[in-house]
């Protein structure tokens, strides 16, 4: 951990958000590459894998992005500490929902009957894919946004928390790069394939980590806007896309187990080491 530390001090942050999202990336697709290994995923587990994702992801909003955006907003704006907060969160919400809307997509778990987004003719295979880089945006933006956010002497967020985060986020992606090829893997597409396009769907982290760590370190102004921005537009992946997927079968209370581990992990991580 400390050497890892030294190392990404004395880099560019948005070299560092590129490597920190780079190592997300290829979580993702070690989760794939389970693929190779397993004929099945069970639905149960799948659902609690899902559940973890959006345990890690709400923990990550809060501790590591909203809290440090209103710490650093009561230095800029006295009094009004909760408006950048507030502006961004609903920035980034509003920005994936207007992607929700206009990008053909499918979430995994359900009917292609459910694509939503502008209409297509798209395969199956397209539209689950692009479910799951709209997910993954955030995640990256999130990752680089705090890089960005340590280099720029913000009080309580040190290289250390955007570490932290890349972690949790990496941790959450293996489970969740398996239950995207799984799913694949059953509609009859082969392993290689299933595993190509189960990492292809977490390739937008590293783009979405740089353009998150170059916004904050050349528009310092910018910062606690931009930390509640990927808090908003996490929390609305979660809401709209993971719980939903974990809610359609018979396993909706491991489900829920799951998300309860997945943020007290995060949590843990965030509190006790960032």
């Amino acid at each position: 951990m400390e050497s890892i530390k030294s190392f990404l001090e004395v880099v560019h942050p948005v070299l560092a958000a590129l490597l920190a999202t780079t190592f997300t990336w290829l979580v993702t697709a070690l989760g794939a590459g389970m693929v190779f290994f397993f004929r099945e995923l069970n639905r149960a587990w799948q659902d609690i894998m899902l559940g973890f994702t959006g345990g890690v992801m709400l923990a990550a909003s809060f501790w590591s992005l909203l809290s440090p955006a209103i710490e650093y907003s009561e230095r800029l704006y006295p009094g009004w500490s909760w408006m950048p907060a507030a502006v961004g969160f609903l920035a980034g919400s509003l920005f994936i929902f207007g992607l929700d809307k206009l990008a053909p997509h499918l979430h995994i778990n359900f009917e292609e009957s459910e694509t939503e987004g502008l209409k297509t003719n798209w395969h199956r295979t397209t539209l689950l894919i692009l479910a799951i880089t709209i997910h993954n945006i955030p995640e990256g933006l999130a990752v680089g946004v705090l890089f960005g956010a340590s280099a720029s002497g913000v009080e309580g967020v040190g290289i250390t928390s955007a570490i932290v985060l890349a972690f949790g986020i990496g941790l959450q992606n293996f489970p969740e790069g398996f239950a995207v090829a799984m799913p694949l893997r059953r509609m009859g597409i082969s392993r290689g394939k299933s595993f190509w396009y189960g990492q292809l769907s977490a390739v937008v982290e590293p783009v979405a980590g740089v353009l998150g760590a170059a916004a904050v370190v050349y528009m310092r102004p910018i910062l606690p806007y931009a930390l509640a921005f990927a808090a908003g537009a996490m929390i609305y992946v979660v809401v709209e896309e993971v719980i939903p997927e974990t809610q359609r079968d018979k396993f909706t209370d491991q489900a829920v187990l799951g998300l309860i581990v997945g943020f007290t992990v995060m949590m843990v991580l965030d509190v006790a080491l960032g």
